[in-house]
């Protein structure tokens, strides 16, 4: 093929997956934010230096070029997958070795769990993963990963707890699994989520709607309107799934509400302190961007005055040096452990530096578990997932740095 037959193409910017064939027989397919930019690429001078000599040949071979529009990335990405599987094209498969690839699994279980597992493991049985559905593998396992995040908003599902252990695992107080492990969700209501979920990575979303639809109107008729209302929020969020997907276009979404929030990266900050008996004091700072980890922004702090057991002193001491930073871009919001009091310290410093940032608190029980959120009961209501993930990262990180520290200070 060459630039001119390119042209014939007419290709739109829109997100899809291309074909590159010869007679008929597929040579190539791909995915692509946007179609008419992504293909255009392999008409460049620089094809040889940026994609190699392979696909150099494969575009020479090509006669003949076709592409399917999706309504977003992440589904062209799963149609990608599926069309690779069954199609087997000479380039892809020589381009690269899929056992390295990643598959999104749905186990053989009573209340089945959906994960992620490298092709070569799974071929090789060298985990305890049955598997009763297959999807993949996945060229990009890095985009699968966000892709699966995305439908767990609006799908939740299991993926390690235990069923009926009768407490809600972290995942499920905010809001990523139905509550397979403390009996929220009986076998045949979760049941449906897991065929939604395959019907989803089947590439069949048109007919999701369609069943999801009538589920509602049914549900709707027999006055069972919470049931309905959850059916209509899962469907907005699948007609506009291109809101949320893999565009990396700085945007978060809400299922609760149903609505798109752009503009800015939505940034939350939570902190946390670890100490044995006021030795070895040490304070962390974890990062949310738009509901996910940023774990490249997450920061270390010892504790350097003070009395080491003090947890409001060592608080204001970390909140204090990070607002030196002043390269590092503010949070929309601040996460602390504790109650009022901590809750209280931090306010003051952030008015004291002249800012206006909202702060929440998590108060914990005797266990450690999350009991309460205390904060301007709008964001803690909008934000409630994301507060509980951040302080959870926060004492996961703090803990870890600890323990480290004591470890070399010992040695």
């Amino acid at each position: 093929m060459n630039s001119q037959e390119l042209a014939k193409a007419n290709l739109p910017d829109s997100p899809g997956v291309y074909f590159f064939k010869q007679g008929g027989s597929v040579l190539y397919i791909g995915r692509a934010t946007s179609l008419k930019d992504r293909v255009r690429s392999y008409f460049g001078s620089d094809l040889i230096a940026t994609r190699g000599p392979l696909l150099v040949d494969m575009v020479f071979q090509a006669s003949e070029l076709s592409f399917t529009i999706t309504d977003s990335v992440l589904e062209a990405i799963i149609l990608e997958a599926s069309l690779i599987r069954k199609h087997q094209p000479k380039y892809n498969t020589k381009e690269k070795d899929n056992k390295s690839f990643n598959c999104v699994v749905i186990t053989k279980e009573a209340f089945p769990r959906v994960l992620i597992v490298r092709k070569r493991d799974l071929d090789q049985g060298k985990n305890d993963v049955v598997a009763k559905y297959t999807f993949g593998p996945f060229p990009q396992g890095s985009s699968i990963v966000e892709g699966l995040r995305i439908i767990r908003k609006i799908f939740p599902f299991r993926d390690k707890c235990t069923p009926l252990a009768g407490k809600p695992c972290f995942n499920a107080q905010i809001g990523l699994c139905p509550g397979v492990c403390a009996g929220n969700v009986s076998a045949k209501e979760y049941g449906k989520i897991i065929a939604r979920i395959k019907l989803f990575f089947e590439g069949k979303k048109a007919i999701l709607i369609r069943k999801m639809e009538k589920e509602m109107k049914d549900y709707a008729k027999k006055q069972e309107f919470e049931k309905a209302g959850e059916l209509k929020r899962q469907t907005f969020a699948l007609t506009h799934i291109q809101d949320v997907a893999l565009i990396k276009n700085r945007e978060s979404f809400s299922t609760e509400t149903g609505e798109s929030q752009y503009s800015a990266t939505f940034r939350i900050e939570a902190y946390d302190i670890a100490h044995l008996s006021g030795k070895d004091t040490v304070g962390v700072m974890t990062v949310l961007e738009d509901g996910q980890p940023a774990k490249s922004q997450y920061r270390k702090f010892k504790i350097k005055r003070g009395d080491g057991a003090h947890d409001i002193a060592n608080l204001r001491e970390i909140i204090q040096r990070r607002l030196t930073h002043t390269e590092w871009p503010h949070p929309q919001m601040i996460v602390t452990d504790g109650n009022e009091v901590q809750r209280r310290a931090v306010e003051e410093i952030i008015a004291e530096a002249k800012l206006s940032i909202p702060v929440v608190s998590v108060t914990k029980d005797e266990r450690h578990k999350a009991r309460a959120i205390i904060g301007e009961a709008n964001l803690v209501e909008k934000y409630k997932r994301a507060i509980l993930l951040a302080n959870s990262e926060a004492h996961r990180f703090a803990i870890g740095y600890h323990r480290n520290l004591r470890t070399r200070n010992f040695h």
